[in-house]
């Protein structure tokens, strides 16, 4: 099969022929139909982000499942799936209490006697998230998958993979925004318009959206957003305690830079929550008042995913977008084909996209 491959960091993408393995206990074959190009791919790629080279990135990612190994209950061929990063064991401490993302064993689930994927040297070659979406065909464990109705489109169902289950995910699980508060959302690429979209699913009484690019602001207002600041022409932390008439009760940083977390920390109102999606490198410390903590009660936190409850959510969100609640088809900027990866990822660099997705023929 092909497949794109990162061989050096940074670097770029190298389509070549892979070797697939046979599918082990309680492991799927899934062709790819449809992934979504997210920053968090660009951070591998530019090495702000370190991982084990050489390795098939991509993530967000909808298929047909072709085979599974034995064991396998959770899927069958034919089936229609969406791709999830943090597998989960089911046994640990934290999966049994429901914070899936958090599991401890996940690594084991991907422990295997031989590779996955072999390059035409013989060298094993990784998969993002145990995923490796970048790829015609996926070899992943049974709990990275979860089926969905036939009738979901899998170009749009990719994105419930990672940008749609982050956003959302983190106003259910995270932050869990109540009826008629505040949220301000920072960033409004592909995951900041889920949180919008979250936000106006859970009541929200006022959105606030905040992003440098016009046409993104235009977005967040018609997926509910309440109203819009632009970063490159407003004052970020006066605009959105002006607009929520002091600060608002929950912000929501989707862009993964330590100002723009600094920001979301600064337009909280007293006992107000800021949650931290994007991917901030190591090297971009956050300062933060530290009498703002106590004395204010606010609180900052991160949310790998949305803190989602993937094998539940997942159905959760198909119901929502069947019903017209959730809107997914606006969400894709641009249509490619796999030929046209570099191309895509280029206007991820450029901006002013929300989600570039990769169609498999």
């Amino acid at each position: 099969m092909r497949a794109a491959v990162l061989n050096a960091a940074p670097g770029r993408l190298d389509v070549e022929d892979l070797e697939l393995d046979t599918p082990g206990p309680r492991e799927v074959v899934v062709r790819t139909a449809a992934v979504g190009l997210c920053h968090s791919d660009l951070q591998y790629i530019d090495a702000h982000w370190s991982t084990a080279l050489p390795e098939v990135l991509g993530h967000e990612a909808s298929g047909v499942v072709e085979a599974v190994g034995t064991e396998v209950t959770a899927a069958a061929p034919g089936d229609h799936v969406v791709t999830c990063m943090t597998a989960f064991c089911g046994r640990c401490r934290y999966c049994v209490e429901g914070r899936l993302t958090l599991c401890v064993d996940h690594a084991r689930l991907r422990t295997r006697p031989r590779p996955a994927l072999l390059n035409h040297r013989g060298v094993a070659v990784g998969r993002m998230g145990g995923i490796g979406a970048f790829a015609e065909t996926m070899l992943v464990h049974e709990n990275s998958v979860v089926p969905i109705g036939r009738d979901i489109p899998l170009d749009r169902a990719a994105l419930l993979g990672c940008a749609v289950i982050t956003g959302v995910g983190a106003v259910w699980h995270s932050a869990r925004v109540r009826p008629g508060a505040t949220v301000a959302v920072i960033g409004c690429g592909g995951v900041g318009l889920a949180v919008v979209q979250g936000a106006r699913l859970a009541g929200a009484g006022r959105i606030i959206a905040v992003d440098i690019d016009e046409h993104s602001l235009e977005q967040a207002r018609r997926l509910g957003a309440t109203a819009g600041v632009n970063a490159s022409t407003e004052d970020v932390v006066d605009a959105v305690r002006r607009l929520s008439s002091g600060g608002v009760d929950y912000a929501f940083e989707a862009i993964g830079r330590g100002a723009t977390v600094e920001q979301a920390f600064a337009v909280l109102a007293p006992g107000g929550v800021a949650t931290v999606l994007g991917m901030v490198p190591d090297d971009q410390p956050l300062r933060i008042t530290a009498s703002e903590l106590f004395f204010r009660e606010k609180r900052l936190q991160g949310s790998l995913l949305g803190s989602h409850h993937f094998p539940a959510d997942i159905p959760r969100l198909t119901e929502l977008y069947a019903q017209g609640r959730l809107e997914l088809d606006g969400m894709i900027s641009r249509r490619i084909g796999f030929d046209d990866l570099e191309s895509g990822l280029a206007s991820l660099r450029e901006g002013g996209v929300n989600r570039v997705v990769v169609e498999f023929a």
